[in-house]
């Protein structure tokens, strides 16, 4: 996987109940998440982690092929930080993570 090529560490879950446990385990320093996910979608769990105070101060990006301002806004309103349209490059992928991460770390 592309981030992984960049030495970050990924860890994946395929529905937003598993996403919950994965989050709760690894404590991560970012979420990637699709916003189409079976079980729990990806603005019920964006909401659910912005939230809850161990997982607040996460940053959230949102991944869609939706590319509606509809679809931005949504996002944002859950407390999504960013918004990614697919398809995207990999390059752009490591850019806005990389980005995401250092606002953090300020």
């Amino acid at each position: 996987m592309t981030l992984e090529k960049h030495g970050y560490r990924v860890v994946t879950a395929f529905d937003g109940v598993a996403a919950i446990k994965e989050i709760a385990a690894h404590n991560p320093a970012l979420i990637l998440m699709d916003i189409n996910m079976p079980r729990l979608d990806g603005y019920q769990l964006c909401k659910l982690v912005k939230k809850h105070p161990a997982t607040s101060h996460i940053p959230v990006l949102m991944l869609s092929g939706k590319d509606g301002m509809f679809d931005k806004l949504r996002g944002k309103l859950v407390g999504a930080s960013g918004y990614i349209t697919k398809p995207f490059s990999p390059e752009g992928l490591i850019e806005v993570v990389s980005r995401e991460l250092k606002a953090v770390s300020r």
